[in-house]
């Protein structure tokens, strides 16, 4: 059995899994025992998404795909992964996606879907070459004529998300995003183009509206939902043969694989975003950002030496970029204070926790006030690196910090998460009359009753 190879009892099983549910806020299974782990390994057949939630929390622990036939289970039906097929033609994903996530009727099929780690593996090599051919013209059900100022405006659209995504957060604005995706974008996709340009220009920015939903999905917490995004924004970019778009998703969903905690997976989708053109052609802002990631990658999977010699890059890439060199917008929140965050990141997986705590620092100190959401993030980052170092008190601090931004209104999973670890890591001083310890644990349950 394979709990026996994870080395979990069926009380350590049920709570991996329960963690998982919560992490893809699939709450009905949130609340399994181990009585169900029992009646599970005794042949009892889970119901719904529990097959591959409990997979998923297996795949992380062993760090290798666990499937359900594995288990013996049946694989569940409508969970969206079609989504998720590599070779299915982006504009049937960009319709059945669409279909699922704005109608209240077919969104249970992601409401009961799981973050793939069997999705993760790349396509070959002769995949790239076919994605970025035109689909033939008998292809085009719809014949509208779509022209640069299209393309233009599909851009600011994505410019105008972006920005609010950073200062509230992926849950703010996410549905309005998707719908202008299915309904307008998915009709200039299928148009006529005045030249090729304009039509690999027009999937470009198809790609990045699909990845900035992935993203915003994914800060929203919703992970299965953000991964079929992400695999969709691959597709048109790989459509469009923009390799420094497609390194920059790539890049999004190493973060989000690491991030999840299968780290294998992560590293292998970070070596993939700095590979050839993806990183050669890249400007150097987006270059500095995919190096840095990777370097996270390579941290979590224990090698040290090459994580350093990639932060240097990636500060190295981020020097030289000047007023002289037209960055995409998609880079525009990457500068000092997110290099720094991603280095303390990486500083903190090498085991070098006062190194962490300094470059979170540096982050908060330097990050501007239109990125409210991304400072939350890093501010609770610094606090559980504060208190694994001993520093109880100066972690309540900055945890307060977190407390009072997000009371402003920040619309994060990520951030949300931030409140619930701060409890839990709070939790052993609870009755050691630390006032700080009192006032924050109080703070952050008041907060979560109230948006819960």
């Amino acid at each position: 059995m394979l709990l026996q190879e994870a080395g979990w009892s069926r009380a350590q099983a049920a709570s991996a899994f329960n963690r998982v549910a919560q992490e893809n806020k699939l709450y009905d299974f949130a609340g399994i025992g181990r009585s169900h782990i029992s009646m599970w390994v005794g042949g009892t057949e889970p119901s719904g998404a529990a097959p591959v939630i409990l997979c998923q929390a297996l795949s992380r622990r062993l760090r290798r795909v666990v499937t359900p036939e594995e288990l013996g289970f049946a694989v569940p039906n409508a969970l969206g992964q079609e989504a998720l097929e590599w070779r299915a033609d982006p504009l049937i994903t960009l319709n059945h996606l669409g279909r699922t996530d704005l109608d209240a009727d077919r969104r249970s099929l992601l409401t009961g879907a799981v973050y793939s780690v069997a999705s993760l593996s790349l396509p070959d090599e002769t995949w790239w070459t076919t994605m970025a051919a035109p689909p033939p013209a008998s292809a085009l059900t719809k014949q509208q004529r779509v022209g640069r100022g299209d393309v233009a405006t599909v851009q600011e659209l994505t410019v105008a998300f972006s920005r609010t995504d950073q200062q509230r957060g992926g849950g703010h604005g996410r549905k309005a995003l998707a719908q202008y995706l299915h309904s307008d974008v998915a009709g200039f996709l299928r148009g006529t183009f005045p030249n090729e340009q304009v039509r690999r220009d027009m999937f470009s920015a198809a790609g990045e509206l699909a990845y900035l939903s992935g993203w915003m999905a994914f800060d929203n917490a919703e992970h299965a939902l953000a991964q079929r995004y992400f695999v969709l924004a691959v597709k048109l970019a790989a459509r469009a043969g923009n390799p420094p778009l497609t390194g920059h998703i790539l890049r999004a969903m190493a973060h989000q694989a690491i991030d999840l905690g299968f780290f294998k997976q992560g590293l292998e989708l970070s070596t993939a975003s700095v590979e050839g053109q993806r990183y050669a052609s890249a400007t150097p802002r987006e270059r500095a950002l995919l190096g840095v990631v990777h370097a996270r990658g390579l941290a979590a999977n224990g090698k040290k030496q090459a994580a350093a010699k990639a932060l240097l890059r990636a500060e190295d890439d981020l020097a030289s970029a000047d007023d002289d060199v037209e960055e995409p917008h998609r880079t525009f929140f990457f500068a000092e204070a997110s290099l720094a965050h991603e280095t303390a990141c990486t500083l903190r997986d090498c085991g070098d926790r006062q190194g962490a705590i300094r470059q979170f620092r540096r982050s908060v100190q330097t990050r501007g006030a239109a990125f409210r959401r991304t400072h939350v993030v890093t501010l609770g980052y610094l606090g559980a690196t504060q208190i694994a170092a001993g520093s109880v008190e100066e972690a309540c601090a900055t945890w307060n910090d977190v407390l009072e931004v997000m009371e402003e209104g920040i619309y994060s999973g990520r951030a949300r998460q931030a409140v619930v670890d701060m409890r839990k890591l709070v939790s052993p001083y609870r009755r050691r009359g630390i006032p700080a310890v009192a006032e924050l644990d109080g703070r952050a349950a008041a907060y979560l009753a109230q948006v819960d």
